[in-house]
């Protein structure tokens, strides 16, 4: 299939369009890796995005996703425990659905299970589990603290 490529495109990869045109204005390292996650089809572990495809071809195109999930996904892994919650906080606040609302249906379906790219070590999908987990309870349990009513001592 022929690739077509507009003027000024020329010179770019398909990983500097990606985090160009895309994956910069996403502001959480934590939205890039579910935006990447999300191109991912479930049944098959292919990536897939129609426009890097129309531009770069099929396989340049496949690299450019799975290497920024790789590089997203190290990043994030790699953050301390603070500014991993608040990496995520900034991802929960661009989302349309309340934060506990997603903070439930996360604990209880374990989508971002999925969110760790197929090249990621045990210990490393471990790190991210864990602390993505203790992070969610943690949001859980200090959202049931403030919506109980005060018992303070008359």
């Amino acid at each position: 299939m022929p690739r077509a490529k507009p003027k000024g495109i020329l010179e770019r990869s398909a990983a500097d369009d990606l985090w160009k045109h895309t994956l910069s204005r996403i502001p959480a390292v934590f939205g890039k890796l579910a935006y990447l996650a999300s191109l991912r089809d479930t049944n098959s572990g292919a990536y897939r995005h129609h426009g890097l495809t129309s531009l770069f071809g099929r396989e340049e195109s496949v690299r450019a996703l799975r290497e920024s999930h790789e590089q997203a996904f190290l990043e994030w892994i790699g953050f301390p425990l603070a500014e991993k919650s608040r990496d995520l906080e900034q991802y929960f606040a661009g989302l349309e659905e309340s934060r506990e609302t997603v903070v439930e249906h996360w604990l209880r379906s374990r989508i971002y299970a999925t969110y760790a790219p197929g090249s990621a070590r045990t210990m490393e999908r471990e790190l991210f589990l864990s602390d993505l987990e203790a992070l969610l309870q943690t949001i859980r349990n200090a959202a049931a603290e403030s919506a109980q009513p005060s018992s303070q001592p008359s």
